[in-house]
């Protein structure tokens, strides 16, 4: 996992919405299409709302999540929803290349993550994970103690007992994020800074799921100087 460490929290979004829309042009010109599974969080959402006035070719993007949180589908705590405000519904995408995981929508968790598995498998090879991380190291839905972090196969698996709420989550395992050509983390704050030092320095997966995290060309770990300043 290499660490780049930028000057501040603008800085770290300003200097990520340039790299992916360099990778999305690049992907597009090369094989035609580009798959993006985004991050939630205050740091991802704002990286797609930087993305939302490049001259970025959406109509070849396909984008879908990481993890999600199961409540209604119009629950402003989904990710889905804080990214179709901050980016979504403010460019020309079509429809059917947005690809949200499932909402509570009747269904029982365990259906929707046996649906949303179901909709990754049918998906082309996933260019690009985007993913954030929590104070105690987690990524995704992946908590420390919980025992999706050691699940297998790649696969969106039911997360309950989640110590963030809502309690009920859909993940990405590590073996669907690790999948993904490229994994990027983009992380920020004081708060961060002893999970990103743990982490590069080799922690316990059980402890530190992010240790378990590696795109099969490049892992990237975005960080603002906060966020660095135990290295």
């Amino acid at each position: 996992m290499k660490p780049v460490v930028h000057q501040d929290r603008a800085a770290l979004v300003g200097a990520a919405a340039g790299s992916l829309e360099a990778l999305i042009a690049e992907l597009v010109e090369r094989q035609g299409r580009a798959t993006i599974a985004l991050t939630g969080g205050s740091v991802g959402t704002e990286l797609l709302a930087a993305l939302a006035d490049r001259p970025i070719d959406w109509a070849r993007v396909t984008l879908t999540w990481s993890d999600e949180r199961f409540v209604e589908a119009d629950s402003s705590e989904r990710n889905a929803m804080q990214a179709r405000e901050a980016l979504i519904d403010r460019v020309e995408i079509p429809s059917a290349s947005v690809l949200e995981l499932p909402a509570a929508d009747g269904r029982s968790l365990d259906e929707a993550a046996e649906a949303a598995t179901a909709m990754l498998r049918e998906l082309r090879p996933i260019d690009l994970t985007l993913l954030g991380m929590g104070p105690d190291a987690h990524v995704a839905s992946l908590f420390p103690g919980l025992p999706g972090v050691h699940a297998e196969g790649t696969a969106v698996i039911a997360v309950r007992d989640s110590p963030k709420p809502p309690p009920e989550r859909l993940s990405f395992t590590l073996g669907a994020i690790n999948a993904s050509d490229r994994v990027w983390l983009v992380v920020a704050g004081e708060d961060k800074a002893d999970a990103v030092a743990r982490v590069l320095g080799g922690a316990d997966l059980a402890e530190a799921p992010a240790v378990g995290v590696a795109g099969r060309l490049e892992t990237v770990m975005h960080l603002d100087a906060e966020a660095a300043s135990r290295l």
